[in-house]
């Protein structure tokens, strides 16, 4: 499940990728392969766009979509059978991170205002890759995207990229835990029952790790199926102070949240309490990219240093692609060590049906849509 820029091909949901640099394996060595940039045989693909921000009706299906072609050398093209949703595909629907994100299409503001229209919403895909840039060399033709699970469907492996990059970023680059020093942890994962939570359940177990999940009462037996050592029903309030002394929290809430949790905290001990909401999007939807870049640096280092005097290091954590972390986690899904949580699937003309489900929250997994059949 290695990442790469990813074009799309058809019927599917997703952008590009950020491609991460690799040393080919020895499969690919010496192998002469056929490399087109072309735009095969044709120049328009169906899919689901929007025209402007807004609720769930800003969905359009078009038959006319323009159909992507390689520009640069590191980029594939895939052929997508299934795609999951993010809850983060909803708030972009409305608009979030778009003065982030046209900054980072157009950094010198040449093209007009709204020019990203129209647009394809999503980021995790399972497929199969049509097309290799001229500077690919980690992969080829026909493999499956980004070498897959062997164990898994395309359904199945769609729900695992974004949840587990963002997961390892918190927890590993973030939170500084790795499989060899997990074993007398004790971790606290606040909002366990959604996408993040149950890979990281899973991740955390598989590393030894001895595991607190806060979720709903109806979702309990859920999260203990997973692994879960011991579930708190959130709808009863904080986390009774009885159960402090954690190493590390992972908060997937936010909120007020923040005010009592990060008591739970053994001090002066290294622990850490890493959220992954933070307001980087909101400040710079708000005040510009450069304005909201200031606000967010002066927030997170003000209470960096404020948890700081009192024993304990906050951090923000974020997705983050990692090819290398794909590959290891891949080889973990294999042996059985982590499975996909997939709450609901939708076919491709239920697209706004996927984000209507998405949208009401209390997820269980990951809520995933079926854009084609087959992988031949």
């Amino acid at each position: 499940m290695t990442s790469a820029n990813i074009l799309v091909h058809t019927r599917l949901l997703v952008p590009m990728r950020k491609a991460c640099a690799r040393n080919p394996p020895s499969r690919l060595q010496n192998q002469s392969r056929r490399i087109s940039t072309s735009r095969r045989c044709r120049d328009v693909m169906p899919a689901w766009v929007i025209d402007k921000y807004g609720s769930n009706d800003v969905l359009r299906f078009t038959r006319n979509a323009s159909f992507p072609s390689i520009t640069y050398p590191n980029e594939v093209m895939v052929k997508v059978f299934a795609a999951g949703l993010n809850p983060l595909d909803v708030s972009m629907r409305g608009g979030y991170g778009a003065a982030t994100l046209s900054m980072k299409r157009d950094p010198l503001s040449i093209s007009r205002s709204g020019s990203e229209f129209p647009l394809i919403l999503g980021r995790d895909v399972s497929g199969v890759i049509m097309e290799c840039g001229l500077g690919v060399k980690y992969f080829q033709e026909r493999d499956e995207i980004s070498w897959k699970p062997k164990s898994l469907s395309h359904t199945e492996a769609a729900a695992m990229p974004y949840v587990a990059a963002t997961a390892w970023s918190a927890l590993v680059n973030t939170g500084g835990l790795s499989k060899d020093n997990c074993g007398n942890k004790r971790i606290l994962i606040l909002g366990g029952s959604g996408g993040v939570g149950t890979f990281a359940i899973q991740l955390l177990k598989a590393w030894g790790a001895h595991v607190t999940v806060t979720c709903s009462q109806n979702a309990e037996q859920f999260v203990r199926g997973l692994g879960a050592d011991h579930v708190v029903d959130y709808t009863d309030g904080p986390v009774d102070v009885s159960l402090s002394g954690f190493d590390l929290i992972l908060d997937n809430v936010g909120g007020d949240t923040e005010r009592w949790a990060l008591g739970l905290l053994k001090p002066w001990s290294g622990s850490k309490y890493v959220t992954l909401v933070t307001p980087f999007m909101q400040n710079t939807d708000r005040l510009g990219v450069a304005d909201g870049m200031m606000q967010t640096a002066a927030t997170v280092a003000s209470k960096a240093l404020k948890h700081l005097l009192r024993g304990v290091h906050y951090r923000w954590g974020f997705f983050a692609p990692s090819g290398p972390a794909l590959d290891e986690i891949r080889d973990m899904v294999d042996k059985g060590q982590i499975r996909p949580v997939v709450e609901e699937t939708f076919s491709f003309c239920q697209v706004p049906q996927a984000f209507q489900k998405l949208e009401k929250g209390h997820a269980r997994g990951k809520t995933v849509v079926r854009v084609s059949t087959g992988g031949t």
